[in-house]
C-alpha cells in the first residue's frame, strides 16, 4: 500500500489526460453542476429471483423480432438490388417490385409481433396510466409494434430505379 506517496506519471496517463482536458475544453458543462438521474426504482427479492430465470419470455420474444426483422431487410435489399440490374426500364423495375413486395410472406415475424402486443403488458408487469387508461409508454412510445406488410417494405426499398441503382 502506497499510503501518501504519489508515483510519477507515465507518458500513456499523460496522453490520456491531455485528451480528456481538451474533451472538456469545449463542453458546455464544464464548471456547472451535472444534472441529477433521480432513480425511481426499488429492487426486491422477487425482481433478483425473476432474474435468475435469464431472459424473460418477453425479452427472448422481442429478440427474435428483431432478428427475423434485421434478416427481412438483408433479404430485401438483395432482391432490390438483384432486380434493377436485371431490369433496364424504371417503369418495369416499379411494376415488378410492387409484385414482389406484395407476394412477400412476413407470416412468421407477423406472428411474434400480434403475440408481443398482446401478452407483453401482462408478462412485463406494465403499470396502467390513469389519464389514458391504457399502458404506460415506454420511452415514449407505445409497446405495440405494427405488423409487416407491403408498405413497410416499399417505404424502405421504394420502387424507384435509379436510386437502386445509385447504392
Amino acid at each position: 500500500m502506497n499510503q501518501g506517496a504519489t508515483r510519477p506519471e507515465t507518458p500513456q496517463e499523460r496522453r490520456e489526460r491531455e485528451l480528456l482536458e481538451a474533451d472538456l475544453a469545449g463542453s458546455p458543462l464544464r464548471g456547472g453542476p451535472l444534472r441529477q438521474r433521480l432513480r425511481n426504482f426499488r429492487p426486491d427479492a422477487e425482481s433478483a429471483i425473476r432474474a435468475l430465470g435469464g431472459p424473460t419470455v418477453w425479452m427472448r420474444r422481442l429478440r427474435a423480432i428483431e432478428d427475423l426483422e434485421q434478416q427481412h431487410l438483408e433479404q430485401l435489399a438483395e432482391a432490390w438490388h438483384a432486380l434493377a440490374t436485371e431490369t433496364d426500364d424504371s417503369e418495369e423495375f416499379a411494376r415488378r417490385w410492387r409484385e414482389q413486395a406484395a407476394r412477400w410472406s412476413f407470416a412468421q415475424i407477423n406472428a411474434l409481433i400480434d403475440g408481443h402486443n398482446r401478452n407483453f403488458p401482462a408478462e412485463a408487469r406494465l403499470p396502467m396510466d390513469p389519464r389514458t387508461r391504457d399502458f404506460v409508454r415506454i420511452n415514449g412510445r407505445s409497446y405495440q409494434r405494427k405488423l409487416l406488410d407491403e408498405a413497410w417494405i416499399l417505404e424502405r426499398f421504394p420502387p424507384d430505379w435509379r436510386l437502386a441503382l445509385e447504392s
